[in-house]
């Protein structure tokens, strides 16, 4: 069987596209559509969907919530704080696969934030 190989990209409207995709380059270093897209490192993605009436996401009327894999959350933490970005940590959230922040983006987005450790970290 033929399997995919990874994610080719992240879809999703927006009020304002523009603002929206320069708020991730600035505060996560996402490269915009056009020209060269955003390579990202080698390591694990999740592909989950959660019951429709999970309150994982934070608001309920939010339909996904993307994951970035980062190498040292400590410091993306304290470049959004820098920033005014209200980012979220819980003891409850950190486990056996990593450490974990959760942020929203300019228009209510739930963002999560995962610092692998272990056999996911070698690859991040």
């Amino acid at each position: 069987m033929e399997k995919a190989q990874g994610i080719g990209g992240v879809f999703f409207r927006a009020k304002d596209p523009e603002a929206l995709s320069r708020w991730y380059n600035d505060h996560l270093g996402i490269d915009p559509v056009g020209g060269t897209p955003w390579m990202q490192g080698g390591g694990y993605t999740v592909f989950a969907p959660f019951a429709e009436d999970t309150d994982y996401f934070g608001d309920t009327s939010k339909q996904w919530m993307i994951n970035f894999r980062v190498t040292d959350l400590a410091a993306m933490i304290a470049q959004l704080q820098a920033a005014d970005i209200s980012v979220e940590t819980r003891p409850e959230w950190d486990g056996e696969i990593g450490y974990f922040a959760r942020l929203h983006d300019p228009e209510g987005n739930p963002i999560e934030l995962w610092q692998p450790i272990g056999r996911a970290a070698d690859t991040a």
